[in-house]
């Protein structure tokens, strides 16, 4: 079994830079959003096609994220 169809991007997300990446396994697609400088996992997710499943990850990394405090320095 080989990833097909792999993809990663960053994007911003509630002010947080993050990594989107995403590929198929068999017939489902799996999608990791993480947070770039650290690389700790926010979320991951599946889905039938690649669009679900990075629908589903960046929706909830958008919940998670929103919730998170920033501090000044």
């Amino acid at each position: 079994m080989r990833p097909e169809d792999y993809s990663e991007r960053k994007l911003e997300v509630e002010g947080w830079p993050v990594r989107v990446t995403s590929y198929k396994l068999e017939n489902v697609y799996h999608c990791t959003v993480d947070n770039v400088s650290p690389g700790a996992w926010i979320v991951r997710t599946t889905g039938t096609t690649r669009q679900e499943a990075e629908d589903k990850a960046l929706a909830k990394a958008k919940e998670r994220l929103g919730r998170t405090r920033r501090r000044g320095i």
